[in-house]
């Protein structure tokens, strides 16, 4: 009864969304505030009766309901609660759901806001309205989780068992809130189309919600490839995968335009191409949805292989983002901005910032979408993989991280790039003698990864000088820098904390990339095997087992290759799982400072003199902490923007101006 009452809760989520778009709609032809509040509360209604339906999901996981046919495909009763729990999003249908739970919540989250000027707000009402009917009426009719099974299994399939980790329970909610969380800023920028309103203010209520997107965005994928670095025991953390790409694709539309969103905000610039940004971020988002449950990928990423559905996702792609875009095309003209600003400025260094960002996403679209397009075109298949993006992608993200610390030291409409340059004299300074230092401690064939550590240096360097430059740090007496560090908005707080999070990032990636040492060979008990700096001894194998599988668990004893640090111990298991017949490998990781030893045991074979051994694989990845340290460094600074009053109650730039000038 339960599993009916939740399926008939979807359905009621979706009408209450389609009257929300009509009430909305027709409030704002006829200018009636009660239709409009109308409108607030039905997506406020919706919102909730899809958090019964997705609790009636979660329920009929929890409690092993088989006769749900997506229970059945996805769960087993032998499985830990946690993963019974995540199952329910861990699959096509139920992950559609979540989108549509996130999507709704974030409705009623801007039906329920203030200071939004009625025309704007009510047809961003009615935008939002039309984009959750779209996806609750997939669910609904397509992709129902709440289907019954005519003939009921004793026991399920088992969700596969790669998903079930503690990162990958956490990690969709968390992706979607990014994904989702940019339709909002889809519905304002249609909204500002629908009412010729694209201005200052309107910049202002666009950037919060880009901002929590972006950074909820940033742990989502951080997290997921968290995830895939210790769980599929391949040694790395980003390939370059389509569904990989699909992420970063509206990070970085997102990125471009939170910089964007801030020139429009401050100086009523660039108000056309932010709007062309609320409406591409989103535009990705629906991509990633429609590849990985179109079938077009074959990925562990990927949810569904069934094309009809991947139609029917591309039609709502083609649907949503080509009326916004058609839309777009016809009002761009009448936006116009009477700001003006010199090359060399704040506007300016964030108009190039806009360039190499979006010249860098079209770069990605481009390396992902082309194998397909070709493939489904000419039948011919190609492998497009990390040598064209490192050859492609990374130089222009370069470039756009060599200008970026001097951005938020010009002035805004005419900058000084002579007085830019003397405030970060320091940082260049230190850079330089860190990428020369790397250069001299490095193999001179690894000159491109100094330059990398060089890079990463000046990003962290020129995030302290820019907060060094505020505050008046060693220009000042203490008791002054201290007052201006505590008057200084959360958003510049935030600000440094992004672009350092960049740098820190970009450190661990150069390192590890360059410098990472891999060996492999069978090992009996006893047997060693080095790797860089680290030696590893197989100590023993024993058979262990789990909640729902089996497992082949090593003791291995990590030391380093002259005995001068303490001996640590990692296990690392090979896990099978009965109920859908699959193997796993559970890495080893030693974690010593920045660096990790990460080490693999494969399948079981024998040495030449019949002995049982057991194929070892270990990596050292050295400062591979720092490429997640990074990413977190960047959340935490979108969190803490988030939180600057500023953006909170849309305190304007005269406002802020006032508060700079006591600081």
């Amino acid at each position: 009864m339960i599993v009916e009452f939740g399926s008939y809760a979807l359905i009621l989520s979706f009408a209450l969304s389609v009257f929300a778009m009509a009430m909305a709609t027709w409030g704002r032809i006829r200018r009636n505030p009660v239709l409009a509040g109308a409108a607030s509360a039905a997506l406020l209604a919706s919102a909730l009766a899809i958090v019964v339906a997705f609790g009636a999901l979660i329920f009929a996981y929890v409690t092993s309901d088989f006769s749900v046919a997506n229970v059945a495909l996805n769960s087993h009763t032998d499985k830990p609660l946690l993963y019974k729990v995540a199952g329910a999003w861990g699959n096509h249908e139920g992950s559609l759901l979540l989108w549509c739970l996130v999507m709704t919540a974030f409705g009623a989250v801007l039906g329920l806001s203030r200071g939004l000027p009625f025309g704007l707000k009510t047809s961003a009402v009615a935008v939002q309205g039309a984009l959750s009917s779209l996806f609750l009426a997939f669910a609904a009719f397509t992709s129902n989780p709440f289907v019954r099974l005519d003939d009921i299994p004793v026991q399920g399939n088992s969700l596969n068992p790669l998903l079930q980790d503690p990162a990958l329970a956490i990690h969709p909610p968390l992706l979607y809130a990014g994904y989702v969380g940019f339709s909002v800023c889809f519905s304002l920028a249609v909204a500002a189309l629908i009412e010729k309103r694209v201005d200052p203010a309107w910049g202002r209520w666009v950037r919060p919600w880009a901002l929590a997107s972006w950074a909820f965005l940033t742990v989502g994928i951080a997290l997921g490839s968290f995830w895939a670095y210790y769980e599929l025991g391949w040694g790395g953390w980003w390939f370059w995968d389509p569904v990989e790409n699909a992420s970063f694709l509206p990070w970085l539309a997102g990125a471009a335009l939170l910089h964007s969103a801030i020139v429009t905000e401050r100086r009523g610039a660039l108000a056309g191409w932010t709007v062309f940004l609320s409406i591409l971020a989103y535009s990705f988002s629906m991509l990633g949805a429609f590849l990985v449950r179109s079938g077009v990928l074959t990925s562990v990423h990927a949810f569904a292989v069934d094309p009809e559905r991947g139609m029917m996702l591309l039609a709502i792609l083609g649907l949503a983002a080509g009326a916004a875009l058609i839309l777009f095309a016809i009002r761009a003209p009448a936006i116009r901005s009477m700001a003006t600003f010199a090359p060399v400025s704040r506007e300016g260094m964030l108009v190039l910032n806009n360039l190499f960002l979006t010249a860098a996403a079209a770069t990605v679209l481009l390396g992902t979408l082309y194998p397909l397009l070709l493939e489904a075109t000419t039948g011919a298949t190609i492998s497009v993989g990390p040598p064209y993006f490192n050859a492609v992608f990374t130089p222009l993200m370069a470039v756009a991280c060599i200008l970026l610390p001097a951005g938020p030291l010009l002035a805004w409409k005419r900058g000084d790039a002579k007085g830019a340059l003397q405030r970060l004299r320091l940082a260049l300074v230190l850079t330089v003698a860190g990428a020369g230092l790397a250069f001299l401690l490095f193999d001179p064939k690894k000159a491109l990864a100094a330059a990398g550590v060089g890079l990463g240096l000046w990003l962290v360097f020129g995030a302290i000088a820019e907060v060094a430059e505020r505050t008046k740090l060693a220009r000042a007496p203490f008791a002054e820098t201290l007052r201006r560090a505590r008057n200084l908005p959360l958003g510049a707080w935030g600000m440094a904390l992004a672009h350092a999070g960049v740098g820190v990032f970009i450190l661990g990636a150069v390192v590890e990339t360059a410098f990472k040492v891999e060996s492999a060979r069978a090992l009996p008990i006893g047997g060693e095997i080095s790797a860089g700096p680290w030696k590893v001894q197989l100590k023993d194998v024993q058979i262990v087992e789990g909640p729902n599988y089996l497992a082949e668990q090593g003791r291995l004893a990590v030391v380093d290759v002259e005995g001068q640090k303490r001996e640590r111990e990692v296990t690392s298991e090979r896990r099978f799982f009965p109920a859908g017949g699959q193997t796993t490998t559970e890495v080893g990781l030693d974690f010593r400072g920045l660096d990790d030893v990460y080490v693999v045991m494969g399948e079981r074979s024998a040495t030449d003199a019949g002995e049982p051994a057991w194929v070892v694989r270990l990596y050292w990845n050295p400062w591979a902490r720092l490429i997640f340290i990074g990413p977190a460094l960047m959340a935490l600074g979108g969190l803490v923007s988030l939180l600057d009053r500023r953006l909170r109650v849309g305190a304007g730039p005269g406002t802020r101006r006032r508060k700079e000038a006591k600081a």
